[in-house]
């Protein structure tokens, strides 16, 4: 990774003359997780829009609202806008496939879909952003610090994003969590921006990639199926994780005396997952205690609905 006396690492770390010589000998993960996270979401979304089959199905909207791109697509067209303006599938379908559902992970135990709505997406726009953002962080991280340690957080936070995101879903919506876990990536970069501060060449431009990703991916989080619940719940996961797992990346065989001076991570608190879970399994909604919530959501308009 490093090829000189100011060797740097993945466009992002500089290194000190004196580490120069090891840095060159450290190991370089090959990144395999990441890509194989991508083919699987992209055949999973496939997948959606092979059942979904809206020329077959039609739309929840009647009135003769066609499917979108239905000439050229056939059963894997899109339904139509005003229902998913991402360019989708329907409400149905996404259920379906293991979306979640306030009613029934509460009622009717299903706590499967906290898992199962990480590999969904609500629509082609949707899928598109992730994944490219997923390639543009996840690559960098995963050749960072392995796959072990990506996987574990692109995992906790994903179940981090559904269990927050199932807490404060309205009882007749449907929602995926695909963004979660990629958030996840996104929260577990800054806090180890935060402790590996001293060793990052371009700090500026590590910020503003973070903050661009996250507002695109915020915007698409107030359109139907798409979470922003999701989103701050895997975000805050991440974050908190990444303060444990993404500490000092690969000066794990140098000595403590070299090592540029960081912070102390806080420890991790996995108690905060228990009372947030037990508040969902015992049916409470956040939106009962808070009205506006849902506007974070899903903001609704004249070309879309949110409760479709």
């Amino acid at each position: 990774m490093a090829t000189g006396g100011q060797g740097k690492a993945a466009g992002y770390y500089q290194y000190p003359t004196s580490y120069a010589g090891a840095a060159d000998e450290e190991r370089r993960w090959w990144p395999w997780l990441v890509p194989t996270v991508l083919v699987a979401c992209i055949a999973v979304f496939a997948a959606e829009m092979f059942v979904n089959d809206c020329p077959r199905h039609g739309s929840t909207l009647g009135g003769g609202a066609g499917c979108v791109a239905a000439g050229l697509l056939r059963r894997f067209s899109f339904q139509p806008l005003r229902e998913n303006p991402l360019f989708g599938p329907s409400s149905a379908t996404l259920e379906k496939m293991g979306a979640l559902n306030w009613a029934k992970v509460v009622h009717e135990h299903q706590g499967w879909r906290l898992i199962s709505c990480i590999w969904l997406h609500a629509g082609l726009v949707h899928l598109v952003v992730n994944m490219l953002s997923l390639l543009f962080i996840g690559i960098r991280l995963e050749q960072q610090f392995g796959f072990v340690r990506i996987g574990v957080i692109y995992l906790i936070s994903g179940f981090g994003g559904s269990v927050l995101s199932a807490l404060f879903l309205h009882s007749n919506y449907v929602s995926v969590g695909a963004s979660g876990a990629l958030f996840g990536l996104l929260g577990s970069m800054l806090s180890e921006l935060i402790i590996n501060w001293t060793i990052y060449s371009n700090k500026a431009a590590a910020i503003i990639t973070l903050l661009f990703i996250i507002v695109i991916n915020l915007a698409i989080g107030i359109l139907p199926h798409a979470d922003n619940f999701a989103h701050i719940g895997g975000f805050a996961s991440g974050f908190l994780i990444g303060f444990v797992l993404l500490a000092r990346p690969q000066f794990g065989w140098m000595e403590r005396s070299e090592l540029p001076q960081t912070s102390q991570p806080p420890k991790y608190k996995s108690y905060q997952f228990a009372i947030i879970l037990v508040m969902l399994f015992t049916g409470k909604n956040g939106n009962d205690s808070c009205h506006w919530c849902h506007y974070l959501n899903c903001v609704p308009t004249s070309r879309w609905k949110c409760d479709t």
